[in-house]
This record gives structure tokens, C-alpha cells and sequence, in this order.
């Protein structure tokens, strides 16, 4: 396969839209837009969200330290993208894209209704990276909506719908159909080795 250099930058690699929803000591709620996000540890359960020092989210998490990551599925691109364009100082968001804002159940979280997957999360520590901040909050519950689970508990990941965000090309993607199961289809490979 023939390949194109493109240099250091954050070009094409897929991420997560999520919504990152904090609220201020008066608990005016913000919303913002968030795709530099991923799970960075198991044991204790950690996310990680990258953040610009000067945004309004980032110093309501210094305030409260606590946070949500709420997973935004494909049908609420619009709303999520809305959040992504403007200040928290300037403008109430959830009001702005009619995203309801429920309350979570550690003290000072809250959650986007809207949002079929929340992570609730204290924050635990942070890593300065040039004008971000690598924010790190433990995971201490998670919501997931009740119709994306059949009656045996299985659930149907198909019912969270994520968005998926490609930065170097400004696009929102949905994701498609299940290819493969993890920790198994490799196991073929393995077998032929043996």
C-alpha cells in the first residue's frame, strides 16, 4: 500500500464526539464539544480529555473537579456541533441546541439526557502538553440507556449510534456494522501458527 507523509498533526485519525459537560460554583451548566477523549486505564477506570487551558470548561473542572463525557450519538451531530462553536462565557448552551441536563449521581455532575452512554468522572490528575491540558477523571459511574439492552442484559451497541469526528477533514461519520468480535477473530491466526 502506498502511502503519503503527512507530518506531525492530528490529520484523519478518527475520534469519539462526545459532550463534556461541567457547571460553574453556581451551577450555570456548560456543554463542550470534545473528540481528543479515550479510556486510558482499567484499573482505576480512567478518561482522559484534552483540553485548551483557557476554555470555560476546563476551569469549571478546576473548579468542581468533577465532569461528565457524554457519547454523542450520530443523531445529534447538529446539537453537539453547536456546542463545539461557541464560548460557554458567551452563550448557554444547553439552552442554545434544547439538550436536556439532567443530574448525575455524584455531587456536580451532570449528565446530557440526550446522550444514550454518560461517564461520570472526578478528576484525578492532569498533564500540561503546550496550550492543553490532558485531563484525567476516574470513572465512578456510567449510564447506559435501558433499550440498548435485550432482556437476557446483553446490550446492542448499535443503539449508541456514535459519531465519530475526523479533524483533518472536518467531518462527522457514523459508524457502520459490526465487523469482527475483539479478543477472538485474531484467534485464526494464532491457531494456524500453532
Amino acid at each position: 500500500m502506498k502511502k503519503r507523509q503527512l507530518g506531525p498533526c492530528v490529520t484523519f485519525f478518527p475520534q469519539p464526539a462526545t459532550l463534556i459537560c461541567t457547571s460553574d460554583r453556581q451551577d450555570k451548566i456548560n456543554l463542550m464539544m470534545a473528540s481528543w477523549v479515550g479510556i486510558v486505564s482499567k484499573t482505576p477506570p480512567t478518561i482522559a480529555v484534552s483540553l485548551h487551558h483557557d476554555r470555560q470548561t476546563y476551569a469549571n473542572i478546576m473548579a468542581g473537579k468533577v465532569f461528565s463525557v457524554n457519547l454523542v450519538p450520530a443523531r445529534l451531530a447538529v446539537a453537539a456541533d453547536a456546542c463545539g462553536l461557541v464560548s460557554g462565557s458567551v452563550a448557554d448552551k444547553h439552552q442554545l441546541t434544547g439538550l436536556e441536563v439532567v443530574p448525575g449521581t455524584v455531587e456536580g455532575v451532570f449528565l446530557v439526557a440526550d446522550s444514550p452512554l454518560n461517564v461520570e468522572c472526578r478528576w484525578l490528575r492532569e498533564v500540561e502538553l503546550g496550550d492543553y491540558r490532558l485531563v484525567m477523571g476516574e470513572i465512578v459511574e456510567i449510564h447506559a440507556c435501558e433499550s440498548a439492552f435485550d432482556d437476557n442484559g446483553q446490550a446492542d451497541v448499535r443503539t449508541f449510534d456514535p459519531l465519530v469526528y475526523l479533524g483533518g477533514l472536518r467531518e462527522y461519520w457514523s459508524l457502520g456494522s459490526k465487523t469482527a468480535d475483539a479478543y477472538s477473530a485474531g484467534s485464526v491466526l494464532l491457531k494456524k501458527q500453532a
